[in-house]
C-alpha cells in the first residue's frame, strides 16, 4: 500500500526527444533517419516509466540541418521550451546529433544546468545527473569534435588537389559561366550571352579607365550580375553592378582559364573568355589607379593636364593651381616640389596652363598629319577589323555549343521522363534559353557577314584624321579632358631649354578615331 502510495506521489520527468540529419535526402521516405532516432529514443523513454519518465508529444526534428553550428529551427524551439520550463529531460540517439561543436555544446549545458534540464543519449547511456555520465559526455563530444576536423581537414585537402587540377569544385557562379553537373564533377561551360557581356565589360573598362564610369555604362544598358537556380529552385544574384563587383569581376583569373587556391594560380580545364593581353592590361590599369587614387577625382576647372603634366627636375606629377585675381581666373600647373619647399628649390616652378595645354592640342594636330603615323593607324585599324570579326566568330562557336548542351540536357530530361516542380521550371528555362540562343546566332551571323564587307582603305583613315579640329570644337569640356587622358599618358616640359615631351598610349590614335565616330554617329 505505502509503495503505491510513493510511485503516485513521485513527480514526472517531462522528457522532450530531440532529432538531426545532416542532409535532407531520403527524408521524404515513411520511415527515414528523424524516424528511427525518435523511435529508439521512445523506447528508452518508455524502459524508465517507473522512474517517471513522460515522452512529450511536441517534436523536435532538424532534418537538413549540420551539427557545426546551433542554427538551426527545431533546436531553437527546444532551448525556448526550457527557459520557459516545459522541459526536464532531453533525450538524443546519439551525442553528435545535438552538436558535434564542443564550444556549441558547452553553451547548450549551461542553459541545460540553469533551468534543471538533464541530458541524455540512448546509445551511450549515461545522463548527466551523474557526475560519470558529465565526464563520459565530454570524452565522448570531444571525440566528435575530433572527427569534425578531421572531416574538415580532408574535404580542405581534397579542394586544394582539385584546384590544382585545375578543376572548379563548387562555389558562386560568375557571369560568363554556367556549372554543367551532368557528369561525374561538376565544371564550367561557357554561357554564349553572359561571355559576351564580360567581354565588353573589359572593354568598356580599358576605354573609360575607370571602376565608376564603367558602373554607370552598365547601369545605362540595364545589366546585372550573374542570376542562377539553386537546387532548391530558388533563384539568387542579379544584383546591380557597384564598383566592388566590377573589380571582383575584372580580377578573376577564371576569365583567362585560370584556377585560384588561395595564393596559388593553376591552369583551369575549362575555357578561357578573355584573352592574357586585354586581362594583363586590365591588371595594369587597376594597379596604376590603385597606387595613384584620388589624384583625378576632383577636376573643377577641366584642367587639361591635371595628372599628365609632370616636372622634369622632379619627376612629380605638377599640381593644377586657379587663382583669381579682381574676378579674373589665372590657371597654373605648380610642381609638388616647388608647392613644399619653396619656387627656390625646383628649376620649372609653376607653368601658365593656358600656354601648355594650347601646345599639347597644337601636337595633336601636327601627328594626326604624320604620314607615317597614318600608316601606322591603317594598320591598327585593319588590326581592329580581324579582331572584331574573330570575337564575333568567337561568340558563334560559343552559342552553337551552349544551344548543343541545353539541347541534350532537355533531351536527356525527356528521355528519363523525369518530373516535379523543379524539373518543370528547369525545362521551361532550357526551352527559353534556346529559343533566345537561337534568336542570337542568326544575329551574330548577319553581324559576320557586314563585318567581312568592312574594310578601311588610306583615304578613310586620311578622312578621319584630317577632322581632329571639327572633333575637337564639338567636344565639351570634361569630354576634352576624358580625351586627352585617353590619347596621352605622360607630358613633360623643359622651360630651360622649351622642348615638350608628350607620351602616347599605343593605341591612341585609334581611339581617337573611334571617339570621332561616336560623336558623328
Amino acid at each position: 500500500m505505502s509503495s503505491k502510495k510513493t510511485e503516485a506521489s513521485q513527480p514526472s520527468i517531462r522528457c522532450a526527444i530531440y532529432t538531426r540529419k545532416s542532409t535532407d535526402e531520403r527524408l521524404d521516405l515513411q520511415l527515414n533517419s528523424l524516424d528511427s532516432q525518435r523511435g529508439a529514443a521512445e523506447a528508452f523513454i518508455a524502459s524508465q516509466k517507473s522512474e517517471g519518465w513522460v515522452c512529450l508529444p511536441k517534436l523536435y526534428d532538424d532534418g537538413g540541418f549540420t551539427g557545426g553550428n546551433l542554427d538551426r529551427p527545431a533546436f531553437k524551439q527546444l532551448m525556448n521550451d526550457i527557459e520557459a520550463g516545459e522541459i526536464d529531460c532531453v533525450v538524443v540517439y546519439k551525442v553528435d546529433r545535438l552538436s558535434r561543436s564542443l564550444l556549441d555544446f558547452a553553451r547548450a549545458m549551461e542553459t541545460f544546468d540553469a533551468n534543471g534540464v538533464s541530458f541524455v543519449s540512448v546509445t551511450q547511456q549515461f545522463n548527466t545527473t551523474h557526475s560519470m555520465g558529465r565526464l563520459t559526455l565530454n570524452i565522448l563530444l570531444s571525440f566528435a569534435q575530433f572527427e569534425r576536423d578531421i572531416i574538415g581537414e580532408r574535404i580542405r585537402d581534397k579542394i586544394a588537389a582539385q584546384r590544382q587540377k585545375g578543376l572548379w569544385c563548387g562555389g558562386q557562379p560568375v557571369l560568363g559561366y554556367d556549372v554543367d553537373r551532368s557528369e561525374t564533377s561538376p565544371k564550367l561551360v561557357i554561357n554564349a550571352d553572359e561571355a559576351a557581356k564580360v567581354r565588353e565589360i573589359f572593354d568598356y573598362y580599358l576605354k573609360l579607365r575607370s571602376l565608376l564610369p564603367v558602373v554607370q555604362k552598365l547601369e545605362e544598358l540595364g545589366w546585372a550580375n550573374k542570376t542562377w537556380l539553386t537546387r532548391k529552385g530558388r533563384q539568387k544574384g542579379g544584383r546591380p553592378f557597384d564598383k566592388c563587383s566590377i573589380h571582383s569581376l575584372l580580377t578573376n583569373v577564371l576569365y583567362v582559364g585560370k584556377i585560384r587556391h588561395k595564393e596559388n594560380v593553376y591552369d583551369g580545364v575549362h575555357e578561357p573568355i578573355i584573352q592574357p593581353d586585354v586581362f594583363d592590361a586590365v591588371q595594369k590599369m587597376l594597379k596604376e589607379h590603385g597606387q595613384g587614387s584620388g589624384k583625378r577625382l576632383i577636376n573643377r576647372h577641366n584642367a587639361l593636364l591635371k595628372g599628365l603634366l609632370y616636372c622634369p627636375s622632379c619627376g612629380y606629377a605638377m599640381a593644377h593651381s586657379p587663382t583669381k585675381k579682381k574676378a579674373r581666373l589665372y590657371r597654373y600647373y605648380v610642381c609638388q616640389t616647388a608647392i613644399k619647399r619653396g619656387h627656390d628649390q625646383c628649376g620649372t616652378g609653376s607653368i601658365p596652363a593656358p600656354a601648355i595645354e594650347a601646345a599639347v592640342v597644337e601636337a595633336l594636330r601636327c601627328i594626326v598629319d604624320d604620314d607615317g603615323l597614318k600608316r601606322e593607324v591603317y594598320k591598327q585599324s585593319e588590326t581592329l577589323v580581324q579582331q572584331r570579326q574573330e570575337r564575333l566568330d568567337l561568340q558563334l562557336r560559343q552559342l552553337t555549343n551552349q544551344r548543343s548542351r541545353d539541347k541534350a540536357e532537355l533531351n536527356r530530361m525527356a528521355t528519363e521522363g523525369v518530373a516535379g516542380e523543379l524539373n518543370d521550371a528547369r525545362r521551361h528555362d532550357l526551352q527559353t534559353r534556346i529559343e533566345r540562343t537561337r534568336t542570337q546566332i542568326e544575329e551574330v551571323t548577319d553581324a559576320l557577314a557586314i563585318a567581312g564587307q568592312q574594310s578601311f582603305g588610306r583615304s578613310d583613315v586620311d578622312e578621319a584624321l584630317g577632322d581632329f579640329d571639327r572633333l575637337w570644337k564639338m567636344l565639351k569640356a570634361r569630354e576634352r579632358v576624358q580625351l586627352l587622358e585617353l590619347l596621352v599618358s605622360r607630358v613633360q616640359y623643359d622651360r630651360s631649354d622649351g622642348t615638350l615631351a608628350i607620351s602616347y598610349h599605343p593605341t591612341a590614335i585609334t581611339a581617337l578615331i573611334q571617339n570621332g565616330e561616336e560623336e558623328t554617329e
